[in-house]
């Protein structure tokens, strides 16, 4: 070991990566200068410009596991490609989507938002009315609570970052804060929850405890500084940060206020978790704090043995994360990773370590920690106490074998 090893197989402290960075890279290729020549795209004006931008036509990034139910067109998901994006905002065409009935295309200017119940005022809202109200703008993450299930079956399953863990994305969301809209109508005493509903065709509705709509619950219009797009909830939708996506319910047309939950199918048979002892448990709404290394994946070659980054993402419903731990030797040790300056509440964080590989099989594992002193399980200590199949909220650390001619592939520890 060096004076830079922070443990075991390589993994370096955080001295060790800004010298790395300071560097230019030790042990990695220097970037080069051009010459004299011209490009051959040099000696000719180029494309005119556009009223919309896209990629470069270089760049073939697309959401991953696109997939409708059987006898349906749009009823399913795709995930976000975690490992081919880097910061914390996942662009808005890579949001992973969540369907129950495909996707409504909503006259904007007929559309409205009705809040009912147990108010003192109904009240209905259409887009002019709501550009009436303040606005705030918050970088969160949504995560679906089924996703990284596909860690419950008994064996790995071979497939990649974004695969297994794609229903998780990180955006600015902008609009009116629920409360005060709530404070507009009027509450009633002996109110307890809201029952959202949705303006596709499955009439999406989940029951939501007015405490969550009075503190930090959103009306989002805007998602990374543009209208919402329309697999995203266009024109408006309901936005819960750090609970289970399936909350935040889209193309939000209905919010009546009541004193008890409506217990539909989809916070009953669906997105409730059943324990080992046969009880199901209802209502599990925050996602715990979790992390996965986005690089080096599977799909994502390492070169010569060197010095690499390892990065990835951390994020929990439960606030801020406050650190995250590497290992390169299976869990044997850990190292503290570096955190991306910002560490936002309820928001995806990014990490790194610097990484000195000899070119020999490792296994690499984060482990996240949130202010709330939350830590992310391992495996086994996820899976105590669930049923066989039960996916949802699984939130146990992710490894990643690395071979030796620098491939990777999932493997449990």
């Amino acid at each position: 070991m060096t004076g830079d090893d922070a443990a075991g197989n390589g993994l370096l402290s955080r001295r060790a990566l800004l010298k790395v960075s300071a560097a230019g890279g030790a042990g990695l290729l220097a970037a080069s200068a051009g010459g004299a020549e011209r490009d051959a795209w040099m000696h000719a004006p180029g494309a005119p410009m556009s009223e919309s931008g896209a990629p470069s036509i270089h760049e073939d990034v697309r959401r991953l596991g696109v997939a409708s139910a059987p006898g349906t067109t749009g009823t399913g998901v795709s995930r976000t490609p975690l490992e081919r994006l880097e910061g914390i905002i996942t662009p808005s065409r890579l949001h992973f989507e969540r369907h129950h009935s495909g996707i409504p295309d909503i006259d904007p200017a007929a559309h409205r938002l009705v809040i009912h119940g147990l108010v003192e005022r109904p009240l209905q809202f259409d887009l002019d009315s709501l550009a009436r109200y303040p606005t705030v703008s918050r970088i969160q993450f949504l995560e679906c609570s089924g996703n990284s299930g596909a860690l419950t079956a008994p064996n790995p399953v071979p497939a990649g970052c974004g695969d297994l863990h794609g229903l998780l994305s990180n955006s600015e969301w902008g609009g009116v804060p629920l409360a005060l809209l709530l404070d507009e109508a009027g509450v009633k005493p002996g109110a307890k929850w809201v029952i959202a509903t949705g303006g596709d065709a499955a009439v999406m509705s989940r029951s939501v405890p007015l405490a969550k709509c009075l503190d930090d619950a959103l009306l989002a219009l805007y998602q990374n500084g543009e209208r919402l797009r329309p697999a995203n909830g266009y024109p408006m939708r309901l936005f819960l940060p750090g609970w289970e996506g399936n909350m935040s319910v889209k193309w939000l047309r209905t919010l009546m206020v009541t004193d008890q939950p409506a217990m539909t199918k989809d916070e009953t048979s669906k997105y409730s978790d059943l324990g080992a002892d046969g009880r199901a448990t209802l209502f599990t709404f925050p996602m715990g704090v979790k992390s996965v290394i986005t690089s080096p994946s599977p799909g994502l070659m390492l070169g010569p043995k060197g010095v690499y980054r390892i990065s990835g993402l951390a994020w929990s419903g439960g606030g801020r994360i406050r650190r995250v731990e590497v290992s390169a030797d299976g869990g044997a040790t850990w190292a503290d990773a570096v955190l991306d300056e910002h560490v936002l509440p309820r928001s995806a964080t990014r990490f790194q370590v610097a990484w000195r590989w000899d070119g020999r099989p490792a296994t690499l594992l984060s482990r996240a920690y949130d202010e709330t002193g939350a830590v992310q399980p391992g495996r086994s200590a996820a899976l105590a106490g669930r049923a066989p199949g039960s996916f949802y909220h699984y939130n146990g650390t992710q490894a990643w074998r690395i071979r030796a001619d620098g491939s990777s592939v999932n493997v449990y520890v």
